[in-house]
């Protein structure tokens, strides 16, 4: 099942970075959304490393900041903060509907603001390492547990 999910989302974003031709109009996708997207897929590649506090290597496992670290220093050679109440201060704040794939949400989970970071991946969905016990895994930000917990997203853009 996970992995005719991943097929579909491949297609998707697929769909996403194709170039429109016609008689006036040639435009290349942006450079920046297709590297976002091959992010967005590299971190679903990672799907079942288990959780690990502290926890920022695929041997060992992840926990959320370390998971987001590690795909960003992986796919695109970017060093991001380690924590993600760090990360939350990072890049480009965004609105919920400005959201693309590759773009960080964040949640409170403990009470605290900003203790929880995943990867937008489109279709309202994020890949990120949940708690002890789990393993990176896909959710929906239309879950009713993380739509009460969300605290809002940032863009990392990339230099060209």
């Amino acid at each position: 099942m996970k992995k005719l999910l991943i097929l579909l989302l491949l297609s998707l974003l697929g769909a996403c970075s194709t170039t429109r031709h016609d008689a006036f109009v040639h435009s290349a996708p942006d450079n920046q959304e297709a590297r976002m997207n091959s992010l967005a897929i590299y971190a679903m590649s990672l799907s079942d490393t288990p959780y690990q506090y502290g926890g920022n290597s695929r041997e060992n496992g992840f926990d959320c900041s370390g998971f987001v670290q590690f795909v960003f220093q992986n796919s695109l050679g970017l060093k991001l903060p380690r924590t993600s109440a760090e990360m939350s201060r990072t890049g480009t704040p965004l609105q919920s509907h400005q959201l693309k794939p590759g773009d960080l949400v964040f949640f409170n989970t403990t009470r605290s603001q900003f203790s929880h970071v995943g990867i937008f991946i489109g279709e309202n969905r994020f890949v990120h390492s949940p708690r002890t016990g789990k393993a990176i895994t896909i959710a929906s930000m239309d879950d009713g547990y993380w739509r009460a917990r969300y605290d809002g997203a940032r863009r990392i853009s990339l230099k060209k």
